[in-house]
This record gives structure tokens, C-alpha cells and sequence, in this order.
């Protein structure tokens, strides 16, 4: 007779909680990683916003001024690494998916929790270089101001991506 007790089991309605709560968490990373990307709020003042795209005062937007030249590879840097980090986490919960039901357990979500360390690290690159570069490549009507909420988001991200990649590495090796 076997102990049921030594077993390194999962049970069933265990394994679907974590599976559920990984979902979640993976799909809260993307959406946090759209905002951070998306919104007009990186930088600002009481006269303007600024992100990583336009600065807006509170009659239009504008592009950011020299935003295509050379003495702006910082900023374009940040877009890249967060464009990239929002790419790699959506495709990470598409091979989640396909993995969850193409491969046995054991080989599970290896190559998505790899995704998800790459997309962290995208956005650990991208919101470093912005916070020690974005002097460099605003205007100098750009100077006065503060960290807006998506700078904070990008933020917030990157430790729920690094997390969601863990897991993802813990849940392989569940049977």
C-alpha cells in the first residue's frame, strides 16, 4: 500500500487554481506593458505630459522635438525595448496556450517562461535608460516636471514578468 501523503502530486484542482492565477497574472503583465507603451504619461508638469511618442500641452500633441535624429538613440532605445517587451509578452501567452496542450509535462512552459524573462528584461532596459537618460533627449522646456503614472507602470511590469516567468518554471516541473 503507498502513502498518499509522500506523493509530490498536484491535485487536479490545484494545478487549475495556479494554471488560472498565472493566466491572470500574464494577462495583467500585458496590459500594464500596453498602458506603460501606449499613454501620454511618462513625464510631466502642470503645462505638459510627455511620453515616450508625443508631448502634449493641454491643447494638442506634438511630436518630441529631434525624436528622429541621432542625439535621440536613447529615446529610441525606450521605444524599441518597450514595443518589444509588449511583442514578446503576447507571444508568450500564445505559446503558453499551444504548450499547454502540445507538449508533455516535464517539457511545459520552458520556451514561455523564457519569453516572459526576455520581455522583462526588455522593460528593465528600456525604463533604466529612461531614467537615466531622459534629460538627454527632451527639450530643455522639458526639465521641470515628474515621473508620470506609465513610467510607474513599466515599473510595476517588470517585477510581474519576472515573477510570471518563475512560475512558469516551478509549474514544469508539477506532474
Amino acid at each position: 500500500m503507498v502513502d498518499s501523503s509522500a506523493c509530490d502530486c498536484v491535485p487536479p484542482s490545484a494545478m487549475l487554481i495556479i494554471l488560472a492565477f498565472i493566466i491572470l497574472f500574464h494577462i495583467t503583465s500585458a496590459i500594464l506593458l500596453f498602458i506603460a507603451t501606449i499613454r501620454n504619461a511618462w513625464w510631466f508638469s502642470n503645462n505638459f505630459t510627455l511620453d515616450l511618442w508625443y508631448h502634449c500641452n493641454s491643447t494638442n500633441c506634438y511630436d518630441i522635438p529631434n525624436s528622429a535624429s541621432f542625439k535621440s538613440t536613447h529615446l529610441q532605445t525606450v521605444q524599441g525595448a518597450m514595443i518589444l517587451a509588449t511583442i514578446l509578452c503576447c507571444v508568450g501567452f500564445f505559446v503558453f496556450i499551444l504548450q499547454l496542450f502540445r507538449l508533455k509535462q516535464g517539457e511545459r512552459f520552458v520556451f514561455t517562461a523564457i519569453i516572459q524573462l526576455m520581455s522583462a528584461f526588455c522593460v528593465l532596459t528600456g525604463a533604466s535608460i529612461y531614467t537615466a537618460n531622459h534629460l538627454d533627449f527632451k527639450g530643455s522646456q522639458f526639465a521641470s516636471g515628474e515621473y508620470g503614472y506609465a513610467f510607474v507602470v513599466a515599473w510595476v511590469a517588470f517585477p510581474m514578468l519576472v515573477l510570471s516567468g518563475l512560475m512558469y518554471l516551478v509549474l514544469r516541473k508539477r506532474k
